[in-house]
């Protein structure tokens, strides 16, 4: 299942990642730095606040699918779910309003809050179709949403910026995408809610175990997104943006990476345990984790010795000097967490011990919020990085710890001893190329350590890529005779 999971979304993930490349692009380039200042503080607290809602919602989906034997349990698994959706969505339409019209905040500000907030319940509602595709294996129908609604969002968004809509432009694209996906998703899923009754009880199962995931989550975002409001604190606007341009960057290369194989891993990891049990899990579980090591350490690796001529390339002038500054430190934090959320803290999720997120996720949020107070104001920007790097150390290093009271997944370390060697001399060799710059640079860099990493891991047999390239050669030598 994780394999034909990682292929099949494979589409879906490139096309993420070339929407997220060419929304830094033309965005930052689209609106004033003051404008995309605004856009990232708006995006962040729209993502608490549907993280704070809808996300407990969205974890039960993806979670309980697979427990669900009877067309009955099926049928109230679904009546429950969407209806509590819909329940939520009204209170949640009233608070939102009640907000915005009290908040004292600056009016281009509340009307790029407004954008993001008011979409947050259409998209918990196609996102629980997606989840729930996945749990199912049915990833050519997720894929589908993922893409469909990636470039929608994109084009819409693009549309506002050039009508002058400002920094709610992108947020407007992030919530009508999805409302435009609606009609294709809803129907379906709603119809396996005929039949179902609502039970109190179920509910309450859900919301204790998806709740602390929110709650965790919510640190998290806590986490990555601390950095920007302090920098408008104590600096401007114009530095959020020039900040979060570059957090785009390299957080979004590697983000895509961790989504892709964790779309593909999670629902792999519970329906092993589920169907297989401790040891198929375990098998499981150090596969995936040798590919997360064999993709995402030289990804990191790679956005850093890049940061240049990417900055170059992607970000507009205004910005471009502090995306440079900051990128390889993002690209080392958007490193620490994808292990820790899309591969550590499963554990939390499959042992049903999902209240040990909370300590997990406290930790290295209050770590961030005080490394971001001292360092901001002498550093500025590259201060803020610094600490969200620390940050995520902190956040591995203690879910490390707290998986071993629920399912401890173990760590493949050969692994990461030879994807970490392969790496070392890809950086080593890369670190040689001549400064070009621009897009001459990025892409004489990129070929050359493709190239490399993929040699010295063939040589090494890194996280066993040697025995899998033989073990595909054989197989279509066979089909070929």
């Amino acid at each position: 299942m994780f394999w034909r999971g990682v292929w099949g979304y494979l589409p879906a993930n490139i096309v993420q990642g070339v929407v997220g490349v060419l929304a830094i692009v033309l965005f930052t380039r689209l609106l004033s730095a003051e404008d995309f200042g605004r856009y990232a503080l708006a995006f962040s607290v729209m993502t608490l606040a549907h993280v704070a809602v809808f996300t407990w919602l969205e974890a039960a989906m993806a979670r309980f699918w697979a427990a669900q034997i009877t067309p009955e349990q099926a049928a109230g698994h679904f009546a429950g779910l969407y209806r509590a959706a819909f329940a939520l969505s009204g209170l949640y339409l009233i608070v939102v309003t009640a907000v915005l019209l009290i908040v004292p905040v600056d009016p281009l500000f509340r009307w790029a809050l407004a954008a993001g907030l008011y979409g947050a319940p259409v998209r918990c509602l196609v996102k629980l179709g997606q989840e729930r595709f996945r749990a199912a294996g049915e990833v050519r129908r997720a894929a589908a949403l993922d893409i469909a609604v990636a470039v929608m969002g994109l084009l819409i968004g693009l549309g506002f910026a050039l009508a002058g809509a400002g920094g709610a432009s992108p947020l407007l694209g992030l919530g009508l995408a999805p409302l435009l996906a609606l009609p294709f998703v809803l129907p379906g899923e709603w119809r396996q809610a005929r039949g179902g009754r609502i039970e109190p009880q179920r509910l309450r199962a859900y919301a204790a175990f998806g709740y602390p995931i929110a709650v965790g989550l919510s640190f998290a975002l806590i986490l990555s997104s601390t950095d920007r409001f302090l920098l408008a604190a104590f600096m401007d606007e114009a530095a959020v943006g020039a900040y979060h341009a570059a957090y785009s960057i390299a957080n979004r290369t590697l983000d895509v990476l961790f989504i892709w194989l964790g779309a593909a891993g999670a629902p792999a990891l519970v329906m092993a345990l589920e169907r297989g049990g401790a040891e198929r899990l375990g098998e499981a579980a150090r596969e995936q984790a040798a590919t997360l090591l064999l993709i995402g350490l030289p990804a990191a690796a790679g956005v850093a010795l890049v940061a240049r001529p990417l900055a170059e390339v992607l970000v507009g002038a205004d910005l471009r000097g502090a995306a440079t500054l900051v990128t390889p430190w993002i690209a080392l934090s958007a490193l620490l967490s994808g292990l820790t959320i899309y591969y550590v803290n499963q554990g939390f999720t499959l042992g049903r011990r999902t209240g040990l997120l909370l300590p997990a996720m406290a930790a290295p949020a209050a770590a961030n919020v005080l490394l971001n107070l001292i360092l901001i104001p002498r550093f500025g920007v590259l201060g803020a990085a610094w600490a969200t790097a620390a940050a995520f150390a902190v956040g591995l290093g203690v879910s490390m710890i707290l998986t071993r009271r629920a399912i401890a997944l173990p760590i493949p370390w050969e692994a990461l001893t030879r994807c970490g060697v392969a790496t070392a001399v890809m950086a080593a060799v890369v670190r040689q190329a001549p400064p070009l710059g621009g897009l001459v640079e990025l892409i004489l860099d990129a070929t050359l350590g493709v190239i490399v990493y993929g040699a010295a891991a063939l040589t090494l047999n890194a996280a066993g890529v040697r025995d899998l390239a033989l073990r595909l050669l054989a197989r279509r030598r066979g089909a070929l005779a």
